[in-house]
């Protein structure tokens, strides 16, 4: 059953009022599974008119969160940070049930580093889903929780240490003969720079 697990970022108005969101106002991010895709949908909804919001539909999870408008930064962010990000968009697009593990060590990596905030978990038919929100951008991601046991822990991080080329035995494989294993997967001599 493939899914949309990726939500469009945060809207610059109120869904219900079409009103524009001011800098710092606080509303509800709901979302709600959309039975027409098999995928989840996304509304920004103002606190004033989230009442008739909440009598209309039922969310299957809400938080509030803080408009802020959409920042394009100049400077590109560390290459590690970029890449665990698109790795993980890559994953989700993709939705090859062989990397839900990776998927969900991508996001805890990422909330670890205060990149993306948890919002909301939720139990589904499906296992227990975790909505985490990128803050700078708005976007929404869903991430099944794979349930993973220790033993299995260490061995995705290691797996996607590998395919952000910054860890694993490849890396290390790589390290000792002299070269390194870049973020897009390609090896090269330890001293280039990109």
């Amino acid at each position: 059953m493939i899914q949309n697990w990726s939500i469009r970022s945060r809207s610059h108005q109120c869904a219900l009022t079409a009103r524009p969101f001011e800098d710092g106002e606080v509303f509800h991010t709901a979302i709600y599974f959309d039975p027409e895709t098999s995928g989840y949908l996304r509304r920004d909804v103002a606190l004033d008119a989230w009442a008739q919001e909440t009598s209309e539909r039922k969310p299957i999870a809400y938080w509030r969160t803080t408009y802020s408008p959409t920042i394009v930064e100049e400077k590109p962010e560390v290459a590690s940070k970029e890449s665990a990000m698109s790795l993980l968009q890559r994953f989700i697009e993709e939705d090859n049930p062989a990397t839900e593990n990776a998927r969900y060590i991508l996001a805890l990596m990422l909330e670890r580093k205060r990149i993306l905030s948890p919002t909301a978990a939720r139990e589904t038919e499906d296992g227990r889903m975790l909505f985490y929100e990128n803050k700078k951008t708005g976007e929404v991601f869903i991430i099944r929780d794979p349930e993973l046991h220790l033993d299995e822990i260490a061995q995705v991080q290691d797996e996607v240490a590998t395919l952000l080329g910054f860890g694993g035995p490849a890396a290390e494989a790589a390290k000792a003969a002299g070269m390194k294993i870049t973020p897009e997967g390609k090896v090269e001599p330890a001293g280039e720079v990109a």
